[in-house]
């Protein structure tokens, strides 16, 4: 038995499913989890020893690749400080000021843990602010696992073919109305029919938690339109997409300037940190200025946030978004070549650092696109690209990530392995 094997039978007995998050538990790609060592670059090393070239990067945060060291040397230098006060740290304010320099739509922002924490107490601050109770989200984007937004949500729930979570009520999910992505028409209905009770439309601009889904520019500009015109909140959920598909986010990419951002992930740069931030006039409801109530004991805490300004200070390094665009998009024709020379049906796409595998002849617009494509062939290749030691995301619901440290000869050895594995693909050959 495998070193990985063992592991996940012992995990199983202490910890539901074996794992602390649903996707890890290869349950929609079947076989052994990978229990994780150790990390470096464009690379992990997994219980058994072997080494995979990693595309999930922590799920986008590891945008400059693992254990790089000036980051490293940033979260050295405050350990010896302290790990949590519970009390203001200058290093706060210097994270802040970051944030708002990099993010002009950002007024004023709050620290919080968590990506579910930003989306959850964003939408709170929005019903404070209109005083009204609606939200609007859009089928197959994940907004975390609050009550109100697991209601035809993306990423693992999306795995496991359950869209919605049982444990919330339904009083709860009746204030939520959710549309189909990209779909300007269904937004036009739904603003007709509840306008004055919309207090917030949240959004994913660039989606990556129904695999890589792009929204369109008459997407995203008929947001902007329809809550201006009838007061409602603009979120954008940049968890996943911020500072990964352009330095200012996706809402620097389309030009877009949404009332609320959330943003995750980079910002903690592989530590525990989230945040949400945007008009002042919003930010001004927040306790302990305002009546919206919310708190964290570990929000700010300061070495994440050293590691996340470390991070934050190497993505503004001259030409770094370009080099990283290039390298994505790079990724995603060698992939697809590979696919044609096979005769498999399939593309790839990229934003920026993000990029999305389908197993169709076109890039997806919506869900049920992405529903419509072939998970079983996904779930073959998968499995013949972690054989050759290229570890992908294991489910066909999740976007892929390229850090800075995916260099030439990475790309190719992936494509290297892409050739193999599509050329079984095409013979019917099964994965080991």
């Amino acid at each position: 038995m495998s070193r990985n094997q063992e592991l996940f039978t012992r995990a199983l007995d202490s910890i539901p499913g074996g794992v602390n998050s649903p996707v890890r538990a290869f349950g929609s790609v079947g076989g052994t989890p990978r229990f994780i060592q150790r990390a470096n670059g464009p690379y992990f090393w997994d219980a058994d020893g072997k080494r995979y070239i990693d595309y999930i990067g922590s799920w986008g945060p590891m945008i400059v690749g693992h254990a790089h060291p000036a980051v490293i040397e940033a979260v050295q230098r405050v350990l010896g400080d302290g790990f949590s006060f519970g009390a203001p740290t200058e290093a706060e304010i210097e994270i802040a000021e970051e944030i708002r320099k990099l993010v002009p739509s950002i007024e004023q922002v709050r620290m919080v843990s968590s990506g579910t924490e930003a989306t959850m107490s964003a939408l709170r601050l929005a019903r404070g602010f209109t005083r009204r109770d609606r939200i609007v989200k859009f089928e197959g984007c994940y907004h975390g696992h609050a009550d109100s937004l697991l209601v035809k949500a993306g990423s693992g729930l999306l795995t496991f073919g359950n869209p919605t979570s049982a444990g919330v009520p339904a009083d709860t999910a009746h204030h939520t109305t959710v549309l189909e992505y990209n779909n300007v028409e269904q937004l036009d209905e739904a603003f007709a029919a509840f306008g004055d009770e919309i207090a917030a439309v949240i959004v994913e601009p660039v989606a990556g938690n129904m695999n890589l889904v792009r929204g369109t520019t008459a997407f995203l500009q008929a947001l902007r339109e329809r809550c201006t015109q009838h007061g409602a909140v603009l979120i954008f959920d940049e968890v996943m997409c911020g500072f990964r598909v352009a330095l200012g986010g996706a809402q620097a990419l389309y030009g877009i300037t949404p009332d609320l951002t959330c943003l995750g992930k980079v910002i903690g740069g592989g530590m525990p940190a989230a945040a949400f931030g945007g008009r002042r006039d919003i930010m001004a409801q927040i306790s302990p200025l305002g009546p919206v109530y919310q708190a964290g004991t570990l929000s700010g805490n300061p070495v994440a946030v050293a590691a996340g300004l470390a991070t934050l200070k190497l993505i503004q390094a001259p030409g770094f978004h370009a080099r990283l665009g290039e390298q994505t998009a790079k990724l995603a024709t060698a992939l697809t070549d590979a696919a044609r020379e096979a005769g498999v049906t399939f593309n790839a796409a990229s934003v920026g650092g993000m990029f999305g595998m389908y197993f169709a002849a076109h890039a997806p617009q919506r869900f049920s696109d992405i529903q419509a494509a072939g998970t079983p062939l996904f779930n073959a290749f998968f499995h013949h690209m972690l054989d050759a030691g290229v570890y992908f995301a294991p489910s066909a619901f999740e976007a892929g990530f390229v850090s800075s440290q995916h260099d030439d000869a990475v790309i190719d050895a992936t494509a290297h392995a892409a050739r193999a594995a599509f050329a079984a693909l095409a013979e019917g050959a099964p994965a080991r």
